[in-house]
């Protein structure tokens, strides 16, 4: 008997660029009025992807989603004179307070047991220096993260280093962003899929949607034995570079490579950053216009059937 497919949705990390992935789900929705959500077996999200996911799995539609990040990505990302400076030796750029507070309008007291849709949520515990993978109870062994609310999963995947402080829940452990080590969580995706839901690979459809891709650019680095003041601000690129190729490669061995499809656009380096929201419509416009790019070829494999309905454990 053949296995029924079963779809994945994956969502990069990217701060302020995650406008990008929301239009690109949200033109899908307008094109075909659904609810993209209804349509995946499964969805993995990282940092700003965990804020998609998390809102999927209340049952939002990309479309409010997208109106979140506009109606509070100015708010999250504002910054004083005094904070500009300080930021550069002394703290994190922005105050947690605008972030949680936006982000309590989206999840109030919602519980993550309590999603609509199976969700796998990286962040990284910095007391034990291990990875801390949020989940819903999709599983029998999967017996605490549902108590967790949505709020504080949020904002532990969301803890970027150097942008956001640390998030401490109410159990008190040291949380931060999960694309410390999978802000391409694709990998991660596909085996939750295979190793805890027990699906077989050749069932798997699995879309990941990324927040944009800048081509690697280290320059004199290739040639020269340079050190910590050259590769000191270009660490960061090189490392985000490796784990997405290495995350992509991964799921596509697993998976099948004919069945993992990637969405993100390459763009010239510095045209986007995490924290720019003065280049919001830059990205609603090229979110638009790569939906009806790709509509045309994933429509067929993930657009056509809705999935069953997500029944928890506990």
């Amino acid at each position: 008997m053949t296995p029924p497919i079963r779809k994945i949705l994956s969502l990069d990390g990217g701060g302020i660029k995650g406008v990008f992935a929301a239009t690109f789900l949200a033109s899908i929705e307008e094109i075909l009025n659904i609810n993209v959500g209804d349509y995946f077996d499964l969805i993995v999200g990282t940092s700003t992807g965990a804020i998609v996911a998390l809102a999927l799995g209340r049952d939002l539609s990309a479309r409010k989603i997208l109106d979140f990040y506009e109606t509070y990505g100015p708010v999250i990302f504002r910054r004083t004179a005094m904070s500009r400076i300080l930021a550069s030796f002394f703290m994190g750029r922005y105050d947690a307070l605008p972030l949680r507070d936006s982000l309590k309008t989206v999840f109030g007291t919602t519980r993550l047991g309590e999603s609509k849709r199976r969700l796998v949520i990286p962040s990284m515990n910095l007391e034990t220096g291990e990875v801390h993978v949020f989940k819903t109870p999709h599983h029998a062994r999967l017996q605490t993260d549902f108590k967790a609310s949505m709020l504080d999963v949020a904002l532990a995947s969301a803890a970027a280093p150097t942008y956001f402080p640390v998030h401490r829940p109410d159990n008190g452990t040291p949380l931060i962003d999960g694309g410390m080590w999978a802000n391409n969580p694709v990998a991660a995706a596909v085996v939750e899929a295979i190793s805890v839901l027990d699906w077989p690979r050749e069932s798997l459809r699995v879309f990941s949607l990324g927040s944009t891709s800048e081509p690697l650019n280290v320059h004199w680095g290739r040639k020269l034995r340079l050190g910590m003041l050259y590769w000191g601000p270009k660490i960061s690129d090189v490392f985000l570079a490796a784990q997405s190729s290495g995350s992509l490669g991964t799921a596509q061995l697993l998976a099948g490579k004919e069945n993992v499809f990637r969405v993100s656009p390459v763009v010239p380096n510095g045209r986007f950053a995490l924290d720019t929201v003065r280049e919001m419509n830059s990205l609603r416009g090229l979110g638009n216009s790569e939906a009806r790019k790709w509509l045309p070829t994933l429509q067929p494999i993930f657009f056509t059937q809705r999935t069953d309905v997500f029944t928890p454990c506990f």
